[in-house]
């Protein structure tokens, strides 16, 4: 892995995880993978598939929308109820319409444009605030009851 990463051992609330990404494409996959692991570790977690999913849509938004080549850091937090992504990166600058939809559709024809309605869309909740070197925009998901096995 690309990036220092700290496991803070699991309280009896909460477990989290931080791990600094390269500013470059090659911290999505690495990112992916940092909360396919953490969430495995929740006996009943938030929807993998979907968190990877928002993940990699919040540190592709950071790579492509901030200048410089500044670490992005991810923090995973495992909570009694699901769990918070947030990624850090160095601009200030609020994301769009992450909160508020701008009223304009996605031009089906182009590749890009749908992150943050997917964020919007498949969290819980979601939002961004600022921090001492930049901003975090994170989003929840709840935890998934686990499946009634048959007898």
């Amino acid at each position: 892995m690309n990036g220092s990463a700290l496991h803070e051992p699991p309280s009896a609330s909460a477990a989290s995880w931080r791990i600094a990404l390269p500013h470059s494409a090659a911290a999505v996959p690495v990112a992916r993978a940092l909360v396919r692991t953490a969430l495995a570790e929740l006996e009943h977690g938030a929807d993998s598939d979907t968190a990877e999913l928002l993940t990699a849509e919040l540190v592709a938004n950071a790579v492509e929308h901030t200048a410089g080549d500044s670490p992005i850091e991810l923090v995973v937090e495992l909570l009694p109820g699901g769990c918070q992504v947030e990624v850090h990166d160095p601009d200030p600058a609020p994301p769009g319409d992450l909160t508020r939809p701008n009223g304009d559709e996605p031009d089906p024809w182009q590749e890009h444009g749908r992150g943050l309605l997917l964020i919007r869309a498949l969290s819980s909740s979601c939002g961004h605030r600022p921090t001492d070197s930049g901003k975090a925009v994170w989003f929840r998901l709840p935890s998934v009851p686990p499946q009634r096995r048959p007898v």
